[in-house]
């Protein structure tokens, strides 16, 4: 069974393949290593020149991978831990995500950098955090999050090849062992691929499930990555168990965020719990919250988030496992919502 790994290196090889201006640089990411998450695992060996070992030098990678793109090239890049991004923040936010405009529309940055975010591994408070949201709402730059629904390759592949802005591409470490479900779910849920565009450009898809066979749903759940997987699981229990029924929305384009689809979810059910695994306070479910409420207004009956503990990710499992969002907490918060707590 074909695992989101397997469908990200695949998603790699097809991108080497169609075009010869692809490159991949990283730390540690030959083979037989093939990086610390093995997902650029054999790449090395297929295309030797084309894969590029680095010093540990977040900000050097990134800057010379932006100079790459600015000359003709598709670089990716591997940040071996989303935690290290902080390191390259000069370069992708003063720089990378402005030059477009700095040097009025003569130039294109297509630079896609991946890293894997997210805790659960007993990694401790620098190698566990998700941190997406420090990136979220600077112009120019694409946040993109895979998910095991539909195909996390062709996602990445279609980013690497087709977009002309930079890319954050965001994969949550658990992620990577899940089967694609894909054709799993189909005895279980509805599930449908939703592509939302602006001005004719379409944006990377978003996914919605429903319990097969139910009926109207109560609560709207919006997650991406990871956490989309924990809601899925969620809203079985609440079906079987309890009787109530929820949508969920899985956007794969984090920002800039189409809301149409959410919202029209929304008008459905008339409740909102977002899901992220970054910490609470001004997060990515703050955002979706609020938009959703300046444009529903009253049709909005009730909003609630979910996220971890505004606290350090601790190396404890135990002590993790309290900090992040759990599906006890996604079904307990869901049924508050539905008998109108």
């Amino acid at each position: 069974m074909l695992t989101v790994l397997d469908s990200l290196n695949a998603g790699l090889r097809h991108a080497f393949d169609a075009d010869p201006s692809v490159y991949h640089l990283g730390e540690d990411i030959l083979d037989p290593y093939g990086g610390a998450f093995k997902v650029t695992r054999g790449l090395s060996t297929a295309y030797p020149s084309r894969v590029l070992t680095t010093p540990v030098s977040e900000a050097g990678i990134v800057g010379i991978a932006a100079g790459m793109a600015l000359r003709g090239l598709r670089p990716v890049v591997e940040i071996m831990f989303g935690d290290f991004l902080t390191l390259a923040a000069d370069q992708l936010v003063n720089h990378i995500a402005k030059f477009r405009w700095m040097y009025n529309d003569q130039v294109r940055v297509p630079l896609v950098i991946r890293t894997p975010m997210g805790g659960r591994r007993g990694y401790g408070p620098t190698h566990s955090q998700t941190l997406e949201k420090l990136f979220m709402g600077i112009p120019g730059l694409l946040v993109v999050a895979p998910t095991a629904l539909g195909d996390p390759g062709s996602l990445l592949a279609r980013n690497i090849l087709e977009t002309e802005s930079p890319v954050l591409f965001v994969e949550n470490k658990l992620l990577y062992l899940l089967p694609l479900q894909e054709n799993s779910l189909k005895s279980e849920f509805e599930h449908h691929e939703l592509n939302d565009s602006i001005n004719g450009e379409i944006f990377s898809p978003a996914y919605q499930l429903t319990v097969r066979g139910a009926p109207k749903a109560q609560v709207t759940i919006a997650a991406y990555g990871y956490m989309a997987e924990l809601a899925r699981q969620a809203m079985l229990k609440l079906a079987y168990d309890y009787e109530v029924f929820a949508e969920l929305f899985v956007p794969t384009q984090l920002a800039p965020f189409v809301m149409r689809s959410l919202h029209e979810s929304l008008n459905r059910t008339g409740r909102l719990l977002t899901v992220e695994e970054s910490t609470l306070t001004l997060g990515w479910g703050a955002e979706i919250v609020a938009l959703s409420c300046e444009a529903l207004g009253s049709h909005l009956r009730t909003a609630r988030r979910l996220a971890a503990v505004d606290t350090p990710v601790p190396a404890s499992p135990a002590l993790e496992q309290r900090t992040l969002p759990s599906v006890d907490q996604i079904i307990d918060t869901c049924l508050e919502m539905a008998r109108g707590r």
